[in-house]
């Protein structure tokens, strides 16, 4: 039922040779754990389920062929991806395991129905369980938890913003859109060795979002609500970008303004989700007359989710100082509806969850 968590005790698990018990220590927060929480994304089934997919915690139990197939044992932190992988269709084996035959997006953790057992399918709990064909990756010990939730917003930036459109260096890249992706996607843009990176925002809402991105590099930062972007881009560079990067959300008039900003022959990459049918501004023929590449981009990968953990634990950006909301179960609902944009407070650019009597900060 949309606007509702209810607090609810599971058994745990008992672990065989192929699966795993984690001890949730954080959750991160993204557009999607607020969708769910309004009903913009419907339940599975119309099922209760436990939502979370962004999780870090540490090996409670694990199985030898698990603890053999993952490279991790009992006691080690492990960051927790939201797919599954068969690794045996031909999109597994092709590394593309976000269209897996057997998972897909049908079983993604945290949007899982409850009443498949075992039931812990989130990271909104003290213990989370992990399926065989789960994929983890061992934390540093020298990240916080907390922190270390990044690596699911962070590796999409790599993906995102680097690898799908081959951003290279001397690049001019246009981010629209300024959440925690948009912000990864700068990091990520910056460390392929782009040149300029512009991000764009809408209203007062962004504003702190907006200030965040260019303590992370950002070269320029406009609010598309008060300045025309692509004359504000020209002015700065000279020209158009050569990619740019959509993570919005609900902003269908997003896809018009990215192919103003590119450049002929440039690449824009869609990783945001209209929300909508309704594309204002949008006229085909640019697509034609510019000779653009629209890719669009689902989820993250294992090289990305690896980048991601190694630009964290390098400390070279400020990902400690970004404004972050951290709080128990008992504000969860506060939390989401602030991040879905129905409080007074703008949404915090970093929110994560921890488990009831967690001491994390």
């Amino acid at each position: 039922m949309p606007r509702r968590l209810v607090a609810r005790d599971f058994p745990l698990p008992q672990i065989g040779a192929d699966d795993a018990l984690l001890r949730v220590e954080a959750c991160g927060l993204c557009g999607t754990d607020h969708e769910q929480y309004t009903g913009v994304l419907a339940a599975p089934n119309g099922a209760p389920f436990v939502p979370g997919h962004e999780t870090v915690g540490v090996i409670e139990r694990i199985g030898r062929d698990a603890a053999r197939r993952w490279g991790v044992d009992e006691g080690d932190r492990v960051a927790v991806e939201v797919f599954m992988s068969c690794r045996e269709c031909d999109a597994c084996r092709a590394g593309s395991y976000q269209r897996c035959a057997k998972h897909g997006l049908r079983e993604m953790y945290g949007y899982i129905a409850a009443d498949t057992p075992p039931g812990l399918w989130g990271g909104y709990a003290s213990y989370q369980y992990l399926a065989a064909d789960s994929i983890v990756h061992r934390v540093p010990e020298v990240l916080d938890p907390v922190l270390a939730t990044l690596f699911n917003p962070l590796g999409a930036g790599v993906r995102w913003a680097g690898t799908v459109p081959g951003t290279k260096r001397g690049d001019v890249v246009a981010v629209l859109g300024p959440g925690i992706r948009g912000i990864c996607s700068v990091v990520s843009a910056k460390e392929a060795g782009a040149e300029f990176v512009m991000v764009t925002g809408a209203g007062h809402h962004d504003e702190l979002r907006l200030a965040a991105a260019k303590a992370f590099g950002a070269d320029l930062c406009v609010d598309v609500r008060a300045s025309d972007p692509v004359a504000a881009l020209r002015e700065a560079t000279g020209r158009l970008a050569d990619v740019v990067v959509d993570v919005t959300a609900k902003a269908p008039e997003a896809l018009a303004q990215a192919l103003a900003l590119v450049r002929r022959g440039g690449t824009v990459v869609m990783a945001g989700t209209r929300g909508s049918a309704e594309t204002p501004g949008f006229y085909p023929d640019v697509i034609v007359y510019k000779e653009v590449r629209i890719q669009g981009a689902l989820g993250v990968d294992t090289p990305a989710y690896r980048r991601a953990l190694e630009i964290l634990t390098s400390g070279r950006y400020p990902f400690g100082g970004l404004p972050r909301r951290v709080e128990g179960p008992g504000r969860a609902e506060d939390l989401l509806a602030t991040m879905a944009g129905e409080a007074v407070d703008p949404p915090p650019v970093h929110a994560v969850l921890v488990p009831e009597g967690s001491r994390l900060t």
